[in-house]
């Protein structure tokens, strides 16, 4: 299994290849220790994060979305060229290549087990179709919490100040 993630000392972000019988991950940069939670792992199987203590995890495509963001529109674009010219059947074939595209990519590109709290990401790891898909109410959910922690946090250090 492959880790990456963001140190929670030094905010760097660190790519380990993760054996079961590790018990901490350590920065590259700041050589901080990460302690792994005992109870993340069984039979092989991820049941939370070991950068956090979430157990909220969901599996996406592992490819950069702002690289598919751009073919895609790379394709519209293309294809609104070849329409102002009236090249109907350009226009047609650029839309046909870019869904074929974005198809292929979409089948030959493996899926990534994400944490919704630090972003930690996990792949080459079995059994990750077990957990679900992107779910917006729970990220929101993170999200939310992440700004009133900031805003606490902004309103502490003005206070001391």
């Amino acid at each position: 299994m492959n880790v990456s993630y963001r140190c929670p000392g030094c905010d760097a972000t660190n790519h380990v290849a993760f054996e079961g019988a590790a018990v901490e991950l350590s920065c590259a940069q700041c050589a901080a220790r990460l302690a792994l939670p005992q109870d993340a792992l069984e039979g092989g199987r991820l049941l939370r994060c070991l950068a956090c203590p979430s157990t909220d995890l969901f599996i996406r495509k592992d490819f950069p979305q702002r690289l598919g963001v751009f073919i895609v529109v790379l394709g519209f674009a293309a294809s609104c060229v070849s329409w102002y010219f009236h090249w109907i059947y350009t226009t047609f074939a650029i839309l046909c290549a870019t869904a074929l595209i974005d198809g292929a990519l979409y089948t030959l590109v493996g899926n990534a087990l994400i944490c919704y709290r630090c972003g930690a990401v996990y792949r080459n790891l079995p059994g990750m179709e077990e957990h679900g898909g992107f779910e917006l109410e729970t990220h929101e959910r993170y999200r939310q919490e992440k700004a009133r922690l900031a805003e606490s946090s902004r309103k502490r250090d003005l206070a001391q100040r």
